[in-house]
Order: structure tokens, then C-alpha cells, then sequence
């Protein structure tokens, strides 16, 4: 005689499964949070890397070794005359002391070391949840294409901190910097995404095709943004013309257009990068009045929540960018006051294209297909 199960046990013997990968779910969003978190933390250390002027004080390239400081006098005496045959140490540094060197070298090492934190902190427990089986099928090759992702990071750093060592450069080139940037950000936001999508996953009545474009055009003008703020750090553009809202006591620089050929402006020219900076944080600030109204006339609650956040970041974000402005013309960078305001000015920038990725994300429709289990 077959044994047939009651009606509810049987229910029950079906969500056991559900109920299970929920739980995994949880555990691996909660890892991704984490993993966002410190991609964040690597910004804004990057950040005061940057305004110390410390990227180009370790002159070498090594991934496992690198991760051991100088340990005694004569290891510190090694890593300073490497510092010593680059072009900034002759051309700017000229007779910096050991401490000095020092001040500047422990902050590129805490970046780098950060960056190495985070690949472990990524690849290892992927690894872990991935032989225990807590992954969906479709979530592995995701994950594996961001530690992918991260590695190539880890180049482009290289890749950047390169362009300083040789030649008569001071600073590392700003389109690299403006590369790399921007990568780390991106994959702050995708972390964040794939967090979101695992601990509360989007029902099929949710999205708002609406309000789905402007945020969309949002994003990408913001990513615009923040490459230009970019070419403003690595060309210390932000350094120079710092009255507001006048620029150099006028309305536009006269020397906008002064290289030739002209695209040069764009990329070579202080007065130029930073005047369209300016103007897109303008442009930002109008866009931003148009999504948000777009967003509170949606009937979903996620869609108003992540308009009210942006709008009321992208305030605080062109508050802070004017009095990072006014004062680099009083602090300027390494001093103690300037390096805060713009550790502060990036790292509000990065937390602000995260939220409108957010933002992005809620009025997108969900996919159709559900997500399988784990196997």
C-alpha cells in the first residue's frame, strides 16, 4: 500500500528547501555588505593618498611581499633611495627627511594593504560558501566575473602609480586615476546591488517604468561627474581659482579653450577641467530636482525613500564640494584641514552614486524567471 503524506506536511517538505536558501541568502548579502563596506573605506583611504601626495612613494610592485613594511633601519634606507630616483622626489621633494618619506609611505602601504584585505575578504569566502553550497547557480559566475573585476583593480592601480616613476610627472596620470576611481565605486555599487537583491529581493509587482529612465540618465550623468572630479584631483585643479560662484573673479575662465588642440583643454587644462566640474555639478543639481519629482509621484515606497535619499545627498554633496572649493584656497592639501575636506568630498560622492544605483535598482521591474536554489 503506497503511503500517501497529508496535504500541509507535504507543503512543509516543499518550503523546507525555500526556507533554507533564504537563510543562505541572508548570509551571503550580509557578506556582500561587508565586502561594500571596505571597497568604501579603500576610497576614502585612496582619497588621502591622493591629497597627500603619498601614491607615488612606494616605487615597486608586489603583490605578496609588498605586504610587509620595512621592518628596521636598513630596509627603511632601501625603499627611500627607490623613492629618491623618481622625478617627484627630485623635482618637488628634494631633501625630505626619512620621516617625511615615512608620513607619506605608510599611507600608500595602508591603501594597498586594504586592497589586499579586501581580496581576501572577497575570494575567501566565496570559496567557503561556494563548497557549502550556499550560492544559487546563477549568483557563482557573478560573483566570480566582481573578484575578476577586483583583480583587474589591483592593475590599474599599478597601472596608474606607473605613470608617475619616470619622465618629469609629479602626479600620476589623471585619466588613470580617473580609471581607477571609478571602478572602485563601481564595484562598491554592484556589491551593494547584489547584497540587496539577495536580502530583499524585488516582488513581480515592484519597479516603475516611470521613473526607471530619469534614473537611469541620472546615473550615468553622475558617473560623468564623478570622472571629471577625477581629472580635478589628479591634475590638482581643485587647488586653484577658489572664489565662488565666481570663477577667477569672473563668470568663465578666459584661458578655457587656451590649449590646442582643443581637446587638450579637457584633460591638460586646470581652468578647464574644474570650470566643468563645476558646471556638472550644476547640471547635477538641476537633474536631480526633475528625478526626485519624477519619484514622488510613484506609488512605490522604495521608489520615494531612494529619490528623498539622493536628493537630500546631492544637497550635501554641493555644500560640501563649495567649501571643499573655498577651502583648498586656505588649507590646501597636505594640510591637516584640506585633506579632510576632500577625503569628505569623495567619499560622500561614492555613498551618493551608490544610492542613486539604489534608486536605479528600485524602479527597475524584476526579472521574470525566478532564482533557482542552490544545488
Amino acid at each position: 500500500m503506497t503511503n500517501v503524506l497529508p496535504v500541509s506536511n507535504s507543503r512543509s517538505q516543499v518550503a523546507l528547501p525555500e526556507q533554507r536558501q533564504r537563510i543562505y541568502d541572508l548570509r551571503v548579502g550580509s557578506w556582500l555588505l561587508f565586502i561594500a563596506f571596505l571597497v568604501l573605506c579603500m576610497v576614502i583611504v585612496g582619497g588621502a593618498t591622493r591629497l597627500t601626495d603619498s601614491g607615488l612613494s612606494i616605487t615597486h610592485w608586489s603583490p605578496i611581499h609588498g605586504a610587509i613594511p620595512p621592518l628596521n633601519a636598513e630596509q627603511w634606507a632601501v625603499e627611500f633611495e627607490r623613492y629618491r630616483q623618481i622625478p617627484e622626489y627630485k623635482l618637488q621633494n628634494k631633501g625630505m627627511s626619512l620621516g617625511e618619506f615615512q608620513f607619506i609611505f605608510w599611507w600608500e602601504w595602508a591603501h594597498r594593504l586594504l586592497g589586499r584585505v579586501v581580496g581576501l575578504a572577497f575570494a575567501v569566502p566565496l570559496v567557503v560558501f561556494a563548497l557549502m553550497r550556499h550560492l544559487r547557480p546563477s549568483m557563482t559566475p557573478w560573483l566570480i566575473g566582481m573578484f575578476a573585476l577586483g583583480g583587474l583593480q589591483g592593475f590599474i592601480g599599478w597601472w596608474m602609480v606607473s605613470s608617475g616613476l619616470s619622465g618629469d610627472r609629479l602626479d600620476v596620470a589623471a585619466y588613470r586615476l580617473a580609471t581607477h576611481l571609478s571602478l572602485a565605486i563601481l564595484l562598491m555599487s554592484l556589491a551593494l546591488w547584489t547584497a540587496l537583491d539577495l536580502i530583499t529581493p524585488k516582488q513581480p509587482q515592484q519597479g516603475d517604468s516611470k521613473v526607471a529612465p530619469w534614473a537611469i540618465g541620472f546615473v550615468v550623468f553622475l558617473a560623468v561627474q564623478i570622472v571629471l572630479g577625477a581629472f580635478v584631483a589628479g591634475t590638482d585643479a581643485g587647488l586653484l581659482n577658489n572664489d565662488w560662484p565666481t570663477f577667477a573673479g569672473g563668470l568663465y575662465p578666459n584661458d578655457y579653450a587656451a590649449l590646442s588642440p582643443l581637446w587638450r583643454n579637457f584633460v591638460e587644462n586646470t581652468s578647464t577641467i574644474q570650470f566643468n566640474h563645476r558646471l556638472g555639478a550644476y547640471g547635477i543639481g538641476i537633474a536631480m530636482v526633475l528625478v526626485w519629482l519624477q519619484t514622488r509621484r510613484s506609488a512605490q515606497r522604495d521608489i520615494v525613500l531612494w529619490g528623498n535619499v539622493v536628493a537630500i545627498l546631492v544637497v550635501c554633496q554641493m555644500v560640501l564640494g563649495v567649501s571643499t572649493l573655498i577651502g583648498f584656497g586656505i588649507w590646501a592639501p597636505p594640510q591637516i584641514e584640506g585633506v579632510l575636506l576632500g577625503i569628505a568630498h569623495q567619499g560622500l560622492g561614492a555613498i551618493l552614486f551608490a544610492s542613486a544605483m539604489m534608486l536605479m535598482r528600485a524602479s527597475l521591474k524584476p526579472r521574470v524567471q525566478p532564482l533557482k536554489l542552490a544545488l
